[in-house]
């Protein structure tokens, strides 16, 4: 079991965190754009906490939870159709039903 966040375990939530928020962006529902937007400036925020905790305040615990956050809206937005996104590996979608 892992019990200690890491330098690279954080690398990689960054990462991964990114690419859904660069993917979400490019595809919000335009019926629902507004909420879309909003659900989308949650999680850039949430991000940009991350980065805060880490680079400015190095609290890597909240950094991580910050992700988690920022994911966490980005896949509730996903998941009811505000983002049209098909990547199972980003987000809580089924494809299989696209």
């Amino acid at each position: 079991m892992k019990d200690t966040i890491t330098h690279e375990l954080l690398e990689k939530y960054f990462s991964v965190t990114k690419r859904a928020l660069t993917e979400a962006e490019n595809k919000r529902d335009e019926k629902r754009q507004e909420t879309a937007s909003i659900f989308f400036e949650m999680a850039q925020c949430y991000y940009n906490d991350a980065l805060y905790f880490l680079n400015t305040k190095k609290d890597m615990v909240l950094a991580f939870a910050a992700l988690n956050y920022a994911h966490g809206w980005l896949d509730a937005g996903a998941r009811i159709g505000l983002f049209l996104v098909q990547d199972s590996q980003l987000f809580t979608v089924d494809t299989a039903k696209k």
